[in-house]
């Protein structure tokens, strides 16, 4: 799953870099979270909760429905 997890983040990860942002895949844990670090313009924007639950968590699991959210890690 995690592979799966990393392919789909790389789908994602050009709309981040447009805007000066990136993601990297931290971990898939037992609970079926997904834990990502944003980066760039990404970590420290105001958006970032929307950018994860409405882009990153929506694509995910529309993907992998088993996956039962994301968060993101410092």
């Amino acid at each position: 799953m995690k592979e799966k997890i990393k392919a789909a983040l790389e789908q994602i990860r050009p709309y981040l870099q447009q805007d000066g942002g990136d993601v990297e895949f931290v971990d898939y844990t037992e609970d079926k979270i997904v834990l990502v670090k944003l980066l760039g313009h990404c970590a420290g924007c105001p958006h970032r909760q929307a950018t994860i639950n409405g882009g990153i968590a929506r694509i995910l699991q529309e993907q992998y429905p088993e996956i039962a959210g994301v968060e993101a890690v410092q």
